[in-house]
């Protein structure tokens, strides 16, 4: 029998990650201007990888339903320093064009993951409804 998390897929985990790659986007673009600020991201599909194959692996070991699942945050080995294609004096790599770019590719990995989520909740919908 499928379970729910089966039929909604990767989507989940993507959503959560592509949030928080959000966050990590949006605090480089904040500190454009700080000095010594090093501009940080994450290997989106390195962590989702690691993020399923660990939750496949969690969901083999789990023996009462009662067991808490550890919240998955980004560790110091998720989030990369990112080079800068021409350095700053201050010392500062974050460039705007860079981060901007990345943030508005993000942000529609995240509209595309929500619309397929979306169909998939409407396709329940339906059955539930007997339609």
């Amino acid at each position: 029998m499928a379970t729910f998390q089966n039929y909604l897929g990767i989507h989940e985990s993507s959503l959560y990650l592509q949030s928080r790659r959000a966050e990590v986007l949006a605090s480089n673009l904040a500190n454009v201007d700080t000095p010594a600020y090093k501009a940080r991201d994450i290997d989106f599909r390195q962590v989702l990888q690691a993020e399923n194959s660990a939750a496949s692996n969690a969901f083999m070991q789990i023996s009462r339903t009662g067991h808490i699942q550890p919240d998955s945050e980004f560790s110091g080995d998720e989030l990369q320093y990112r080079n800068p294609y021409q350095a700053s004096v201050d010392g500062n790599t974050v460039e705007h064009q860079v981060e901007l770019a990345a943030y508005s590719d993000n942000a529609m990995r995240y509209l595309a993951s929500l619309r397929i989520l979306g169909g998939k909740f409407n396709t329940l919908n339906t059955a539930i409804r007997g339609q």
